[in-house]
């Protein structure tokens, strides 16, 4: 079978809903044991129920991974029950605004979850990785290749994850372990409909239509298309494949302008 993960033990930071919650449901489909990091318990559970309810298996913890005791706590007690195969950093938080608008709290809550939190899980799973090898993604964005505006904060902390990526890559690629990210541009998540329900409740369509036609392949992505691009990289079909971004964002950093 392609894409098998039978046997495969994997780390989904913020597996509780959007993206990481497609991540989550996709590698167990595939045979992974997925163990889901997320701040809300009750979503983690909710999506161990919908893996067991298709046969999977999965383990919700409550995890902070911007604190580092809790990450390493949690990746210690799975490691010690055997390898940890792959690890997605998907956490993150997101922040609107420029550089002027940007307090430092907000810079400081942003740090402490997008780049810290993806460090705290790095650092605390290489170890276990080092004895046989494994695969670490980091969800990135467009917003750190391209300037998006009035998203200093947020384009800052992906920009991190993206670099982070090639520096793990390099350092580790003789210990067999390979790291890529995942850069999307709009995908339909729950944040975007409450984006939109809170900020402009009378105009939610036509400013959904806005926010998908700046996508030059005219929608915004799904958080399947997403999870099935992550799936193929964690795969034994992408042995070949580190230290590369991979955009999925449907034309936006090429094809914007032209």
């Amino acid at each position: 079978m392609k894409f098998d993960l039978k046997g495969k033990t994997a780390i989904v930071t913020g597996g509780g809903s959007g993206i990481g919650r497609a991540i989550a449901i996709t590698l167990a489909s595939q045979g992974a044991h997925v163990h889901i990091f997320e701040l809300k318990s009750d979503s983690a559970t909710e999506v161990v129920e919908v893996i067991s309810d298709q046969g999977g298996l999965a383990t919700a913890h409550s995890c902070n991974v911007a604190v580092q005791d809790e990450v390493k706590d949690r990746i210690a007690h799975i490691g010690h029950q055997g390898d940890i195969d792959i690890l997605i950093n998907n956490a993150g938080i997101a922040h609107i605004g420029n550089v002027e608008q940007t307090t430092e709290a907000d810079l400081d809550k942003i740090y402490a979850v997008n780049i810290k939190g993806v460090y705290n899980c790095i650092h605390a799973v290489v170890p276990y990785m080092k004895k046989k090898g494994g695969v670490i993604l980091n969800m990135a964005s467009i917003a750190a290749t391209v300037g998006i505006k009035d998203r200093f904060a947020y384009s800052m902390s992906k920009g991190a994850a993206l670099t982070m990526m090639y520096s793990v890559a390099k350092d580790y690629i003789h210990h067999n372990i390979r790291c890529n990210s995942i850069s999307p541009a709009r995908i339909h998540t729950p944040f975007v409909d409450g984006y939109l329900k809170n900020n402009f409740p009378d105009t939610m369509e036509q400013k959904f239509k806005e926010l998908s036609e700046t996508q030059p392949i005219g929608r915004m992505g799904s958080p399947q298309e997403v999870a099935d691009l992550a799936l193929f990289l964690c795969s034994e079909e992408a042995s070949f494949i580190t230290g590369t971004d991979f955009p999925v964002d449907g034309g936006f950093i090429r094809l914007n302008g032209n």
